[in-house]
């Protein structure tokens, strides 16, 4: 890159408070080596306002990864990623999506690249509601959550409540006398305080065992895998060339994992409800989310 380039520096208000002298030493790097106009917003309606009137100087965030996440949307919203290759430092507490893009994630090589780097186009998954993913997402297990039935505590009220030990005192103890003149009756509330007392009762699937989800999984059409199979994850990235890697762990009842793989540039994943994890975020739940690879949809200045 040449130094004489313009750049836009804008640095996330919550990278300055966690690593200000990080973000120091990327702004005299970034400073010393091109003209720079940096803003220091507070609200991301300040943030959005500053991306959007980068005029022709070429943005750089300075932040950790949802300041990329919320950069690239922001753009692709605005259908600005063609023309745009963003340069990133990465300063904050989670890094591990910028440091999969292959971007450095200490200040003086971060910023070093920013300026000596290359741009790269990279693949983007959209999905129908127009959300993005830059690195990975991952479909975490449907049933990770034990179900209380009716009988543990939950279903009875808890502690104090009409079906817990106080209610129950308060409807047997209204027998004339109390309890003290009727044994019969002190051994029915021993009976509810123990009963109430027990650990609720968890429901295990037959099927899969709790870590496991009943989901359809279909790659350009095709269904790789069905309600039918219990998985237990289920990871989408974009690849190369406009194609997404899918993999698919379906659950094993002879002790062997057999890992589904697929490429294609559309994925479509629906079922009972569901959340996913994509980036640095978690969405849900949803009964249906159809992803499609944008081939070369934004650029990164990373490393020669």
């Amino acid at each position: 890159m040449a130094t004489s380039d313009q750049l836009l520096v804008v640095i996330d208000p919550v990278a300055r408070r966690t690593d200000g002298e990080s973000v120091r030493i990327a702004k005299d790097v970034l400073g010393a080596g091109a003209a720079t106009k940096v803003c220091l917003p507070e609200e991301p309606a300040e943030f959005a306002r500053a991306v959007e009137r980068r005029g022709s100087r070429r943005l750089v965030v300075v932040g950790d990864d949802r300041t990329l996440l919320r950069t690239v949307a922001l753009l692709h919203h605005r259908r600005e990623l063609a023309g745009c290759a963003l340069g990133v430092v990465p300063v904050g507490g989670t890094l591990a999506l910028a440091r999969s893009l292959g971007v450095p994630c200490g200040a003086v090589a971060a910023a070093r690249a920013v300026l000596d780097g290359a741009e790269r186009r990279l693949d983007l998954l959209v999905d129908e509601s127009d959300g993005v993913v830059l690195g990975a997402l991952r479909i975490p297990p449907l049933n990770g959550v034990p179900e209380i039935l009716p009988g543990g505590p939950a279903g009875r009220g808890g502690q104090g409540g009409p079906g817990g030990p106080a209610g129950a005192r308060g409807v047997w103890g209204a027998a004339a006398g109390g309890p003290g003149n009727h044994p019969w009756l002190r051994t029915c509330q021993t009976l509810v305080r123990t009963l109430a007392t027990r650990p609720p009762r968890v429901t295990v699937p037959q099927h899969g065992g709790p870590a496991s989800a009943r989901l359809r999984v279909e790659v350009d059409g095709r269904t790789l895998v069905d309600l039918d199979q219990p998985v237990t994850t289920v990871s989408v990235t974009p690849g190369h060339a406009g194609a997404a890697e899918v993999e698919v762990r379906p659950v094993s009842l002879d002790g062997e994992v057999n890992t589904l793989r697929a490429l294609g540039g559309r994925v479509t994943v629906s079922g009972p409800d569901f959340r996913y994890r994509a980036d640095a975020v978690v969405t849900g739940p949803v009964r249906t989310r159809t992803w499609t690879v944008r081939e070369g949809a934004w650029g990164l200045t990373l490393p020669r």
